[in-house]
């Protein structure tokens, strides 16, 4: 049972990494590295979402 619990310890370590990876990955998409440039799918699609919503 021992061998169980490590798994299950390193499966939790696994997915807090995974889950810090992510928010990292989620922080750096929603800052665009030029001020001047919108990032693909960034800051730069939501005028045309709201755009959108007025029409509908």
């Amino acid at each position: 049972m021992s061998n169980d619990l490590s798994r299950e310890e390193r499966l939790a370590a696994q997915l807090r990494a995974n889950l810090k990876r992510r928010k990292a990955q989620k922080k750096a998409m929603s800052q665009p590295s030029d001020p001047g440039s919108a990032s693909p799918g960034g800051e730069g699609d939501s005028p045309d979402l709201s755009k959108s919503a007025r029409e509908s």
